[in-house]
C-alpha cells in the first residue's frame, strides 16, 4: 500500500473529529486516492458485535470440546452442556427414548447420554448383590466426579472457542481476551443461575418420550409410587439407578402388573367423532389395566341419530363406561348410550358405583352442534351445577357420598366445591389440574379425539390427549396421575408425564379428610381459561 502523505494525514484527522455533515463535504472536496474516509463503528454495534462473536465461539467450544464420558455406576454416560432457552436436563437413553426434567432454569440444559450398560459391571452386580446396597452412593460419587469434570471443561471449551473466534475476526489479541473473559462471565452467570433454580424435585414429574412412553407402568403402582421415588428425588443421580431397571428389560417391556388397592380410572373428553380414539382407548386400558373409563362428553359432533352408529365399540372397550352428555351431544345420542351394555349413562344427579368408585354426573344443559351462543349460557351452566352441587349433598346425607363428580363444563364444575373429592370435565380441548377454594380437584382433560374433524382446521394438528387416574381403594383419595399426550393428525410422537399431588410426595403428610371417601390432597393451582360459550337447549 502506499504511504499516505502528510497532509492527507491531517485531512483524514480532521475528518474524524468533525460532524457527519462535514465528513461528507471533505469527502467529496479533498478526497485521496491512496486514503479510504471511515466512520467509526457505534458503541453499541460494537458491543452486540462482540456478544455476537462470544455467543457463536461458545457454542462452538462446548460443541467440539464440551462433553465428558462418565462410568456411572454399571452404565457408561457421556455429559455435555448445551445452550438452550428453557434449561432444564435431558436423559437419552437409546434406544428406548429420553427423560426430560424440569431441574432448572438457565441458558444451558443438561444433556446426559447413556450409552451403554458395562457388562463386566453389570456382572459383578448380578454376582455380588450386596453390592446394590451400596450402588445409590455410589452412583452419587460418580454423578458429582462427572458434574465437575463438566464444569471444568466446560469453562475451557467456552473460553477457548470465543477467545479463538475473538481472534479469528479482530485479529486483536486484546479484543480476543476480552471475548473469552466476556464467555466465562456469561458461563458463570448461567452456572449461577441454574444453582439458585436447581429444582432435586423435579425428578418426581418426568416427562417420557418414545418407548419410555410406558415407564410410568414399569415404574410401578400408584401405592409404591412414594416409595419408589423416594429412592432418588435428591439429586439426578438417583433416577439412574431406575434408568438400570429399564435396560434390564429392553428385550421383553413386561405388561403392568395391577396393584388390586388400586383402582386406575381413564379420563377420556371431546371424542368428536374420531374413530382414531376407540384403538386408543382400547390400547391404554389394556397397558394399564384401567378399571373404569370415564367420558366428560362431547363423544359426538352433531348428536345426530346417523352418528349413533360411532358409538357401536363402546361396549367392547375392555372397561365399563360412565358417561355424561356434552353440548355437542344431543338426548337422541343419550338414549342410545343407555341401550349400550357396560355404560352409565349419568344425568341430572344421578350416581351410580362402578368399580368399587361412586361416581355422579349432570348433563350439559346447552345443545350447541352448530358451534352458536347465548349470553344466558353461562347462567343455565351454574345452575345445573348447582343442580348437581344439591345432588351430591343428598346422597352423602344418605350416607353414600360420591367419590367422583362428573360434568362436561369447567362452569358448571365449579358450583360443586366443596361437596365432593374430585369432579371431571372437559370442553376446553386442554388438559387442567386445580384445587378449588374448598378444597375440590377439579380436572379438566383435553380432546381424547384430538378434536375430531377440526384438527386439520389449524396450523398444526390438536394431540390427542388422555388421564389415568390413580386411586387409593380405601380412601378413594388420589395418589397419582398420568397426562398422555399423543401426537395429533398425521403425526406419531407420544409423551406420558407423570404427576404426584403434593400430599403424596415423598416426606409429606397427607390431609385430613373431610368424608369417609377422603378429600382432595392439596397441589399447585392452575387458573382456568374462560369457557366458549353455547346456545339454547334444543331438541334433536
Amino acid at each position: 500500500m502506499a504511504r499516505v502523505p502528510a497532509a492527507a494525514r491531517k485531512i483524514l484527522s480532521a475528518v474524524r473529529k468533525a460532524p457527519h455533515a462535514l465528513t461528507r463535504q471533505y469527502a467529496g472536496r479533498r478526497s485521496h486516492p491512496s486514503v479510504e474516509l471511515v466512520h467509526p463503528a457505534h458503541p453499541w454495534t460494537r458491543a452486540l458485535g462482540l456478544v455476537a462473536v462470544v455467543l457463536l465461539g461458545a457454542w462452538l467450544g462446548l460443541l467440539i470440546v464440551g462433553n465428558v464420558r462418565v462410568p456411572v455406576g454399571p452404565m457408561n454416560t457421556t455429559m455435555t452442556l448445551r445452550p438452550s432457552l428453557t434449561g432444564g436436563t435431558k436423559i437419552n437413553v437409546s434406544p428406548l427414548g429420553a427423560l426430560e426434567l424440569d431441574s432448572h432454569h438457565a441458558p444451558v440444559r443438561l444433556d446426559v447420554n447413556v450409552d451403554q450398560l458395562d457388562p463386566e459391571r453389570s456382572q459383578a452386580l448380578v454376582d455380588h448383590p450386596e453390592r446394590l446396597s451400596g450402588l445409590q452412593d455410589e452412583v452419587a460419587s460418580d454423578v458429582e466426579h462427572g458434574t465437575l469434570d463438566l464444569a471444568v471443561r466446560s469453562c475451557v471449551a467456552v473460553v477457548a472457542g470465543a477467545t479463538a473466534l475473538g481472534l479469528a475476526v479482530y485479529r486483536r489479541p486484546r479484543r480476543a481476551l476480552a471475548a473469552g473473559g466476556l464467555a466465562l462471565t456469561l458461563l458463570a452467570a448461567s452456572g449461577g443461575t441454574a444453582y439458585a433454580t436447581w429444582n432435586p424435585e423435579s425428578v418426581l414429574e418426568p416427562k417420557f418420550s418414545g418407548l419410555l412412553s410406558s415407564a410410568p407402568s414399569l415404574v410401578g403402582n400408584a401405592r409404591s409410587i412414594v416409595t419408589e421415588f423416594d429412592v432418588y428425588q435428591k439429586e439426578l443421580a438417583r433416577l439412574v439407578t431406575n434408568v438400570t431397571k429399564l435396560y434390564d428389560v429392553t428385550s421383553t417391556l413386561p405388561a403392568y402388573q395391577p396393584d388390586p388397592t388400586t383402582i386406575r380410572v381413564l379420563h377420556v373428553s371431546d371424542i368428536h367423532l374420531n374413530p382414531a380414539s376407540w384403538k386408543i382407548i382400547a390400547s391404554l386400558v389394556e397397558q394399564y389395566r384401567v378399571n373404569v373409563i370415564v367420558d366428560s362428553g362431547d363423544t359426538m359432533d352433531h348428536g345426530t341419530a346417523a352418528e349413533n352408529g360411532f358409538l357401536d365399540p363402546i361396549p367392547d372397550l375392555g372397561a365399563p363406561y360412565v358417561w355424561v352428555r356434552g353440548n355437542h351431544d344431543s338426548l337422541t345420542t343419550q338414549r342410545y348410550m343407555e341401550g349400550l351394555k357396560r355404560v352409565h349413562v349419568l344425568d341430572d344427579g344421578k350416581a351410580e358405583t362402578v368399580a368399587g368408585l361412586r361416581f355422579a354426573g349432570m348433563g350439559d344443559p346447552q345443545f350447541t352442534p352448530d358451534r352458536s351462543t347465548n349470553p344466558g349460557t353461562d347462567a343455565s351452566e351454574e345452575a345445573a351445577g348447582a343442580r348437581l352441587a344439591a345432588a351430591l349433598r343428598a346422597q352423602r346425607a344418605a350416607g353414600t357420598p360420591v367419590d367422583i363428580a362428573i360434568a362436561h363444563e369447567p362452569s358448571a364444575a365449579r358450583e360443586v366445591d366443596g361437596e365432593v373429592p374430585m369432579i371431571l370435565s372437559g370442553h376446553l380441548h386442554h388438559q387442567e389440574m386445580e384445587v378449588l377454594k374448598k378444597g375440590t380437584r377439579l380436572r379438566v382433560e383435553g380432546s381424547t379425539g384430538g378434536s375430531g374433524l377440526r384438527a386439520v382446521e389449524g396450523k398444526y394438528p390438536d394431540p390427542i390427549e388422555a388421564s389415568i387416574l390413580y386411586l387409593d381403594r380405601d380412601t378413594r383419595r388420589l395418589q397419582a396421575w398420568d397426562e398422555i399426550r399423543l401426537g395429533g393428525l398425521g403425526l406419531t410422537t407420544a409423551e406420558v408425564s407423570r404427576h404426584l399431588p403434593q400430599d403424596n410426595q415423598p416426606g409429606a403428610t397427607p390431609s385430613p379428610t373431610t368424608s369417609s371417601t377422603g378429600s382432595p390432597s392439596a397441589s399447585p393451582t392452575t387458573s382456568a381459561s374462560a369457557s366458549p360459550q353455547a346456545s339454547p337447549t334444543g331438541s334433536p
